[in-house]
């Protein structure tokens, strides 16, 4: 099991027929702000962080890590797709790559998550071959379980955990044709 920390990065950016997924950069702070503070984009997940502490507690550069892509239409970051390793999963998903992802609300609707999460699993793909994928979310949330289907997860438990129902899905891993 290799760690996304061990990963060449940033990588080259990743081209979609509509998207740029790439490295974090200082331009994409008031866009992160809007992200995390948004009402509608937390529905699923906690509720939104308030503006005033994310303006005065987000690096001038946010969430640049391993694994962490701003997906790009245009020139402006509309999302992020986080690929990640978490310390503390569900037994079930120990140890996996967790597949993440958060678009600003102008963005849903339009088959943007669908096309910057396979392509980050695509890069994935390449640089840790054979590596499973999880993806947890509400089962309230029709639109995460529909993309869900959509990348090829199919459901490895459910559990009750923040007051609601959740779900877990995995991804087969993708491995090299010999």
């Amino acid at each position: 099991m290799q760690d996304l920390g061990s990963v060449a990065w940033p990588p080259e950016p990743i081209r979609t027929e509509r998207l740029v997924l790439r490295e974090t950069e200082a331009r994409d702070r008031a866009a992160f702000i809007e992200l995390l503070a948004s009402p509608e984009a937390h529905t699923y997940l906690g509720g939104p962080r308030p503006r005033d502490v994310l303006e005065r507690e987000l690096p001038e550069v946010p969430e640049r890590w391993p694994g962490s892509f701003v997906v790009d239409l245009d020139g402006i970051m509309i999302g992020q797709i986080l690929l990640r390793r978490p310390a503390r999963h569900r037994p079930a998903a120990m140890g996996k790559v967790d597949l993440g992802y958060l678009f600003l609300p102008r963005a849903w609707g339009l088959g943007y998550a669908v096309e910057a999460c396979a392509a980050a699993l695509g890069w994935l793909d390449n640089v840790l071959p054979g590596e499973p994928v999880v993806l947890a979310t509400q089962t309230a949330n029709v639109g995460s379980m529909r993309l869900a289907a959509k990348l090829g997860f199919t459901e490895v438990e459910r559990f009750h955990a923040w007051d609601a129902e959740q779900w877990l899905g995995m991804r087969s891993p993708v491995t090299p044709s010999s």
